[in-house]
């Protein structure tokens, strides 16, 4: 690593920082979490450098009468210290996605299973609310449908804070789930699927949309929205030409509102898909973001019956299922960004 370089970088954000409007530029929160990094960057490369030096040296008096004990037992601690503190520092030098910054939209989808399927895209959503509010995110809903037995065939969010998207992306793909349905009158374990998609907002600078390549529908909304949603036409519709997305959005009484929502998600979807395309061309054996809900193609499995929750994708277990859906899967989460900073190392 280049030391110069860094400081350099630093000096330039410590320069923006100082500036009087600093605070009120959007820039400032990523800034400022740069700077921060970098400081420990440097602090830590001093730190080697330092524990090196005292490494030699206690090299030097290893066979001194009086200090050689000594300058062993230094040894085996400098050489602890020196390697933690390197670990840490390569972690640190791994390229940061600047995605991982964004807000996230996190679309959950029932998939095979009926009902049993939508009840627990339900519970998803209201685990993915209750990690939310653990770590500081503030969700928003942008669209629900919920059927009759109470649960959710679809529902739309996104989540604002520090690193939604970094934190939440590992959870696109097939959740399975294996358990007793309460409708099950034999007691025999039905297995159902939901799709989760995990998408970073798109800001217009990321994707520049041709108005020509769009289909708007504008129509009368219906279902849960009520009576003052239903008397106008305020549902909007809006379909991408070239790739066959449809968004369509009737949550607010504003057709505006409705509008900016939709085109929000349908950036958000053209960029994801631009994205998989990219992967895709240089590794054609990736799969896609959320598959098509079948049972047998699945990124992790609720089996209640077991108290099991099983991430396939890096073979990662643990039980007290209970406390999965109440939000507790900072573990599995970690061991998937592990797993991804070991690739990218």
């Amino acid at each position: 690593m280049n030391l110069d370089e860094y400081k350099q970088e630093l000096e330039t954000i410590e320069n923006f920082l100082a500036e009087p409007n600093a605070y009120s530029s959007p820039d400032f929160p990523a800034k400022n979490k740069r700077a921060n990094t970098l400081r420990e960057i440097i602090a830590l490369n001093q730190k080697i450098t330092q524990l090196k030096s005292n490494l030699k040296e206690a090299e030097s008096l290893i066979n001194d009468p009086d200090l050689g004990e000594i300058a062993k037992d230094d040894i085996s601690h400098i050489k602890t210290e020196l390697d933690s503190t390197t670990a840490k520092l390569k972690e640190l030098l791994i390229p940061h996605d600047p995605e991982d910054d964004k807000p996230a939209i996190i679309e959950i989808r029932a998939g095979a299973g009926g009902d049993e399927a939508s009840l627990f895209a339900a519970e998803l959503y209201r685990l993915y609310q209750k990690y939310a509010e653990t770590h500081n995110l503030k969700s928003e809903l942008i669209s629900k449908n919920e059927n009759e037995a109470g649960g959710m065939k679809e529902i739309i969010f996104k989540l604002t804070g520090e690193e939604p998207y970094g934190k939440l992306k590992f959870e696109g793909g097939v959740h399975r789930v294996q358990r007793v349905p309460v409708t099950e009158s034999q007691g025999r374990i039905h297995t159902s699927t939901v799709t989760v998609a995990v998408l970073p907002e798109a800001a217009e600078k990321d994707l520049e949309i041709n108005p020509e390549d769009l289909r708007i529908d504008i129509y009368r909304s219906g279902g849960h929205g009520g009576q003052g949603v239903n008397t106008t036409d305020s549902a909007v519709r809006i379909t991408h030409l070239p790739t066959g997305i449809v968004v369509a959005m009737q949550d607010e009484r504003s057709q505006q509102q409705n509008r900016i929502k939709a085109m929000n998600i349908l950036r958000s979807r053209l960029l994801e898909k631009k994205k998989e395309e990219e992967l895709k061309s240089a590794s054609e054996a990736r799969k896609s973001l959320i598959g098509t809900g079948d049972r047998s193609e699945k990124i992790r499995t609720y089996n209640f019956p077991q108290d099991r929750v099983t991430d396939h994708r890096i073979h990662y277990s643990r039980s007290n299922i209970n406390a999965v859906m109440d939000g507790d899967i900072d573990d599995i989460i970690t061991e998937l960004i592990k797993n991804e900073r070991e690739l990218k190392k």
